[in-house]
């Protein structure tokens, strides 16, 4: 795994049968012969239906995210600890410390649901051997931090900083972890770039249309495996990085509008205003940088917020 730019801060008997049947039916022929006919059968009862599985739950119970719970995540990746706090130590020491950290969110009326944003795709300054200006975790990464997020009753979300490439195409490569029940998604359009930019150099932006074939996909993908209610997160720090307003609600999906960005928290608090009424019509979600945040918003702070965030994001 490359690792990424300094400036990165900003988942045969039916033969056998047939022969026995065969066999069968040729005594019974033969005890025809000497007792007469037989007796007519009786019809059988009919076989008791099998018993349908329960529906896939989320951590913790229940097939809702929101509105019922409140989510609080550690952002990262194991590459470096600047991309975040999830990056720092080992998954469970990163998912202990996130629990201590939910505690202070956590409410008898909306209970926090823990989560693992993990930083799947991460955008680099090289180009890599395809040109995309991104590096992909691979397997044997998201699964470890799957099993710790299980362990602690946890979400895992997948982030993806596309570089070059775009969110439907990193989106859909990983399938095979977006039918768990427990595994959500967040696209970073800071890290999309196009032409001749390069993530860090440029911040990145991306078309409604294409945020909205990635939704559209997993929505799909949660109707058709009967999953529960799918965490979908779009950071945001600027107006002109996704037009919100052409964005689509999806069934199945808790969408998220997460307002991003370092500040103080008077510059963070202005921009989550500003970005929550120009959102009604979805979730609202905040970011925390422990190191590049001046002046850490405390929780009794942030849940002073109004409307109070859906999901919070600790980097």
């Amino acid at each position: 795994m490359e690792r990424p730019s300094p400036t990165v801060i900003l988942r045969r008997r039916l033969v056998a049968a047939g022969v026995l049947l065969a066999l069968a039916a040729g005594a019974a022929a033969v005890a025809g012969a000497f007792s007469g006919p037989a007796p007519a059968p009786e019809p059988s009862a009919p076989a008791p239906a099998a018993p349908e599985s329960a529906p896939p739950e989320l951590p913790r119970g229940g097939r809702a995210i929101l509105p019922d719970r409140r989510v609080v995540a550690f952002y990262g990746a194991p590459q470096d600890p600047e991309l975040g706090a999830l990056g720092i130590g080992t998954p469970d020491a990163a998912a202990r410390q996130l629990t201590r950290q939910a505690r202070a969110y956590d409410r008898p009326d909306r209970p926090v649901l823990p989560a693992l944003e993990l930083v799947t795709v991460i955008a680099n300054a090289d180009p890599g051997t395809d040109g995309m200006y991104r590096a992909r975790q691979s397997n044997a990464v998201i699964r470890r931090y799957l099993r710790a997020a299980r362990r602690h009753e946890m979400l895992l979300v997948l982030d993806i900083q596309p570089g070059r490439s775009d969110f439907f195409t990193e989106a859909t490569r990983l399938e095979r972890w977006l039918r768990e029940p427990d595994v959500g998604l967040a696209l970073d359009p800071e890290w999309r770039v196009s032409g001749s930019e390069v993530p860090g150099d440029v911040i990145g932006h991306v078309g409604a249309r294409e945020v909205n074939a990635t939704s559209e996909w997993l929505e799909q993908l949660v109707a058709r495996h009967d999953l529960p209610q799918k965490l979908f997160i779009v950071h945001q720090f600027s107006d002109d990085m996704v037009d919100d307003t052409k964005l689509q609600a999806r069934e199945g999906l808790a969408m998220v509008l997460n307002a991003d960005g370092f500040g103080t928290p008077p510059v963070k608090i202005s921009k989550y205003r500003a970005f929550t009424r120009a959102a009604r019509t979805f979730d609202q979600g905040f970011k925390l940088f422990y190191e590049e945040d001046v002046g850490l918003m405390s929780p009794s702070d942030v849940l002073a917020l109004r409307p109070a965030p859906d999901v919070v994001v600790y980097e």
